[in-house]
């Protein structure tokens, strides 16, 4: 009975496969808006300013690394949580794949997720004054408030990590 159960909860796994299906649903509707956003700015590029053509690749930047930590975190949680990928690739696989542990998708996650963040706060800077738009400072203090406790959960995740890697050497 016991060893039933347990086959039981280790099958279970496979219940987050229909989930890593609808990450690469999001990452297709990531591509769309890219190629959308690409497709309406192009025609502009002769018209646009420096600060607007900054604005408009820091967008682009913004969607792309959202679509990278949807990748990080497609293949690396169906490796780490679901079953290796088994597929002849022709040396196309990246190097990261299959070493990526939950601990490196964590720090991978929250790099991310800090760059996506600055990316949006630059981009609020950028935009301040522009088009006699008044300046929203509650709105930029709690932006700026927000990214500051990415970036200090980003770094305690890093010291836990390090503290845990070093713990286990003295083991």
């Amino acid at each position: 009975m016991e060893r039933s159960f347990e086959q039981t909860l280790f099958g279970s796994r496979w219940l987050m496969a229909p989930m890593y299906l609808g990450l690469v649903v999001s990452l297709g509707m990531l591509t769309i808006v890219f190629c959308r956003e690409l497709l309406y700015y192009a025609p502009q590029v002769l018209s646009m300013t420096a600060d607007k053509a900054i604005l408009v690749v820091l967008t682009l930047i913004d969607l792309t690394l959202a679509a990278n930590l949807l990748v990080i975190v497609l293949f690396s949680g169906y490796e780490n949580f679901v079953s290796k990928l088994d597929i002849d690739d022709g040396g196309d696989r990246p190097s990261w794949m299959g070493t990526v542990d939950f601990g490196g998708l964590k720090m991978k996650l929250i790099a991310s997720i800090v760059a996506i963040s600055a990316i949006h706060l630059l981009k609020q800077f950028m935009e301040i004054g522009k088009n006699g738009s008044p300046v929203q400072e509650v709105e930029l203090k709690w932006m700026v408030v927000i990214h500051m406790v990415f970036v200090a959960s980003g770094v305690l995740m890093a010291a836990m990590d390090w503290m845990t890697a070093r713990s286990a050497k003295k083991y």
